[in-house]
């Protein structure tokens, strides 16, 4: 293909040993809540009866139904959410409970999985005081250093952080809790002992110091500049409220992540941010639902876009998914405040080492090399020498390589060595896992200096100063999106991330029993950036409703366009990962110059929207001329050729780009005044539809200094021509769909089981792109239909994690004769190619039950698995895919 620059292998995959079926646990792994449902029900002035309370009146219907159920929360926030999270004793029941009158929805809870920030790193020990009080990279570039200078700090502006709790005890983040505190307020919604699958006890403290994820988020919002390292937050003067959604371990369910957005929401919280997710692909989960929701009101509500860029396209992430909330991508920072070693006896430049703060070491040392041969592949492996001294009074210096940092840390350890450098064998410059070890990790150069002087018989000691050290080491990614950052757009089109900020190698607090300050990565670490960047926008402009729900827009038009690469020539990156592009605060708050909509959504082939329009106001007090031009992006290739898997990231990008027509590309506006303009875009010509390319760019307005921009995203192929169900051999070296049976071998004929023990059959599937509905229904072994897919003639799920059948209006699919549903799953993910993560799905079919509670009789049934293909018609059966499996005979005692 014309263009191409990078291609990533098949998928990540490909590299990985073909995983084993008897690998596979003989559980349901599907990704919501046994016998758990949100129900939503109408308005108190809209349910027809003469109770006042929604509540009441759905628990009095369920109860003369003789629905057993056990209230988990109460939501009563009018016009945003009414309803109530349920245990059913009977997964049959929520047929009934979709036809009562009043109940408007009922969704199975989602869990999510805690933050895992893609690097940690502690820091030992006091920084150097003399750095300026706002020299922040992220600050610098981001203007946010600017709005400082101008006194804008985010005061009066309150924000609710929806995390692991906040070490409010930190002096940094104001040392204690409540009126008048920087930490104003907040609840514990769930209590240090919840992990996702037990009760949760809350209390109104919402102390951490166990996790610590939302206290580095809390620094990034409201860290006072008078600390150790001079840093500060971005609103540092902005009052925090903190709402604890996760134990000490474990997960968190959507019902919790609701209440805790409806508190922050009716606590009068100006801004919501929520540092936390997991792939999802739709915008339709209940906390996406309710967040969007709230963001309509004029509130903002940031959200994480994930950290699965490793994954590909397609992968976006819920909450982030909601439509009216900002999803934030991560960019690397710049620089990593890193720490420098002196050196005695040789001219040498100080040598950069892997830590934030000093190496406890307060004496100069002599150096010891565990091999004088700097190409030695496996350094320090094996068990050092009997020759080799005792190393406890050197700095010993051993080569990347081979093994484990901790193995060659552990060897050289066995020789009484007390501090060892590491340097790299050019696999890369970055923090390491030392264990318990005093080590550090110095750059190749650095460390074959070492090795080639000490073998030569030079003299050469070290020290490592306790203060003064610090450098600012220019990061060779900075400026550039993160690779962990995911990929959009969600599966229904919409246009996430939408903007970037600083989160790749943050310094932030840390709870202070687990050490003060630290360095962490991740999308987590972006999102509060953004949060903080809201309450400087209304500290300037005001709280109201308007200018809440212009923020997206202003942060998107005023973003700095991030590149692909540091290469010239190279495109910029796809706006599936950038967004709009780097949050740029100053611009967004000060720009006169204000265009809408920020976003150009042109839809896939079969829905284009080709032609678009946006209008640009002067806000300013004199006449501007404006000049306008398309600047594409690189084109994401979001499936790799001769496949149906999506590409792995760093997703490859083409120069096959869009063109654009404007009506007019250069106008005069006065004061006050707005130009419409027209842009119609034509598909990149050269792009191979069945690689599904997403195509993307901006529209540059431009009046002197002053450049604002309008972001477009489309694709060049029709959604439903993406197949979903993966029937290939990829992932397990046998084509899937299968059924499994006790042994974890594939069923290749009819067979029998009796449901003892562990003698029950498992459906294992993959999905390779996301579906707005998966279903299985039991069908009779002689039925008269041809599946789309290959047929093969070839735990302790504590309750039902079946969701339920919905009503489908009459058509084709309802006209498949089935003998009930076993389960069916609405806006699925589509699995990754990590085994141990969202890698595919199972079905344990224990016991055998329909997904109405009712037994399956024992007989003689196939298995039919259907899933809709993306924007496809729920009611006609061409628009899914569907397998049928081989006979399995339920002989139940």
């Amino acid at each position: 293909m014309k263009g191409v620059l990078v291609w990533s292998i098949l998928s990540a995959g490909c590299a990985l040993a073909v995983t084993p079926l008897s690998s596979v646990k003989r559980v349901t792994n599907l990704p919501i809540v046994a016998n758990k449902f949100i129900v939503e029900v109408d308005s108190t002035s809209d349910i027809p009866t003469k109770r006042s309370n929604p509540h009441d009146a759905l628990y009095e219907s369920l109860r003369k139904r003789a629905i057993g159920f056990k209230v988990d929360r109460e939501f009563n926030t009018q016009g945003l959410f009414v309803g109530a999270a349920l245990t059913l004793s009977d997964a049959q029941d929520v047929a009934q409970i979709q036809s009562t009158t009043g109940v408007k929805s009922i969704r199975p809870v989602r869990a999510f999985d805690r933050p895992k920030p893609v690097k940690v790193q502690v820091v030992k020990g006091p920084d150097d005081p003399a750095l300026p009080p706002d020299s922040e990279s992220t600050h610098v570039i981001t203007g946010v250093d600017k709005l400082h200078a101008q006194g804008i700090t985010g005061a009066g502006i309150k924000i609710g952080i929806l995390d692991t709790g906040i070490d409010y005890t930190h002096p940094t983040l104001g040392g204690a809790f409540g009126p008048g505190n920087k930490v104003i307020g907040g609840f514990d919604l769930v209590g240090d002992d919840y992990d996702g699958t037990n009760t949760p006890v809350p209390d109104p403290d919402p102390l951490d110091q166990c996790a610590g994820h939302g206290t580095h988020v809390a620094g990034i919002i409201g860290a006072n500049p008078d600390n150790a390292f001079n840093i500060s937050g971005v609103a540092f003067q902005a009052s925090l409220s903190a709402y604890r959604v996760f134990g000490c371990v474990g997960f968190v369910t959507d019902d919790v992540l609701v209440d805790a957005l409806l508190l922050g929401f009716n606590e009068g919280q100006d801004i919501l941010t929520l540092s936390l997710g997991g792939a999802d692909g739709w915008t339709e989960s209940v906390s996406a639902v309710v967040a969007s929701r709230i963001a309509a009101t004029g509130k903002v509500v940031t959200i994480a876009a994930g950290n699965d860029g490793a994954s590909g396209a397609w992968y976006t992430s819920s909450p982030g998914n909601g439509i009216d909330v900002i999803s934030v991508a991560s960019l690397d920072n710049t620089v990593v405040p890193l720490q420098t070693a002196q050196v005695h006896g040789v001219t040498h430049d100080p040598i950069i080492y892997q830590d934030t703060f000093p190496l406890p070491i307060n004496d100069t040392r002599p150096i010891f090399a565990t091999s004088t041969d700097p190409t030695v592949v496996d350094d320090a492996c094996n068990p050092l020498p009997d020759s080799t001294p005792d190393l406890s009074g050197f700095v010993v210096i051993v080569r990347r390589g081979t093994c484990t940092f901790v193995q060659k840390l552990g060897n050289v350890a066995a020789k009484g060595a007390k501090v060892t450098l590491i340097y790299d064998n050019g696999s890369g410059f970055g923090a390491i896992d030392t264990g318990a070890f005093v080590a550090s990790f110095i750059q190749a150069a650095d460390g074959e200096f070492l090795v080639q002087q000490f073998a030569s018989g030079q003299n050469v000691s070290l020290s490592f100063p306790q203060s003064g050290g610090l450098i600012q080491f220019p990061d060779p990614a900075g400026g550039l999106i993160s690779s962990f950052t995911s990929y959009g757009p969600s599966n229904d089109f919409f246009f996430k991330p939408a903007v970037a900020a600083p989160g790749g190698n943050i310094l932030s607090t840390l709870p202070v029993n687990l050490g003060l300050f630290g360095i962490e990565s991740g999308t987590s670490m972006a999102t509060p950036f953004v949060a903080g960047s809201a309450a400087l926008l209304f500290q300037a402009k005001g709280t109201s409703a308007a200018v809440g729900r212009s923020a997206r827009t202003l942060f998107e038009t005023t973003a700095q366009r991030v590149p692909s690469t540091h290469t010239d020539g190279d495109p910029l990156q796809t706006l599936t990962q950038q967004g709009a592009g780097l949050i740029n605060v100053f611009n967004a708050i000060h720009t006169t110059t204000i265009v809408s909509p920020g976003e150009l959504i042109l839809n896939d082939t079969a829905h284009f929207k080709g032609t678009q329009q946006f209008t640009v106001r002067n806000a300013g007090s004199s006449a501007k001329t404006y000049t306008l031009r398309h600047i594409p992006a690189g084109t994401a290739v979001t499936v790799t050729p001769g496949t149906i898997f999506p590409a792995d990231g760093p997703v490859p990008l083409s120069t096959d780009f869009a063109s654009v027509s404007l009506s007019t590309s250069k106008f005069t506006l006065a004061p006050g005044k707005t130009q419409t303009v027209t842009a119609r875009f034509t598909p990149p010509a050269a792009a191979d539809p069945s690689t599904f390319p997403v195509f993307s760019g901006f529209i540059q307005i431009a009046s002197g200094t002053e450049q604002v921009q309008v972001s477009y995203l489309g694709l060049k192929a029709s959604l439903k021509d993406k197949q979903v169900i993966d029937n290939t051999d990829f992932f397990f070296g046998v084509p899937t769909p299968v059924l499994t049976d006790p042994n974890g071998e594939v069923q290749t004929s009819p067979r029998n089981y009796s449901f003892l023990a562990s003698d029950f059959p498992t459906l294992i599937f993959r999905l390779a792109f996301g579906s707005p509905k998966v279903v299985v229904d039991l069908v009779s072994p002689t039925i008269n239909f041809k599946p789309t897919l290959n047929t093969r003639a070839l735990g302790d799920t504590h309750g039902s994690f079946f969701s339920f059948p919905h009503r489908v209006k009459t058509g084709s699919f309802a006209q498949v004769p089935t003998l009930g549903t076993v389960f069916e799953l609405d806006f699925t993910s589509r699995n990754n190619d990590d085994p141990n993560d969202n890698g595919f799905n199972t079905v344990a079919i224990d016991p055998p039950t329909f997904a109405n509670g009712t037994t399956i009789p024992n007989g003689q049934y196939r298995l039919l698995l259907r899933a809709l293909r993306v924007t496809g018609d729920p009611t006609n059966e061409a628009d899914f895919e569907s397998f049928l499996s081989p006979i399995i005979g339920v002989n139940a005692p």
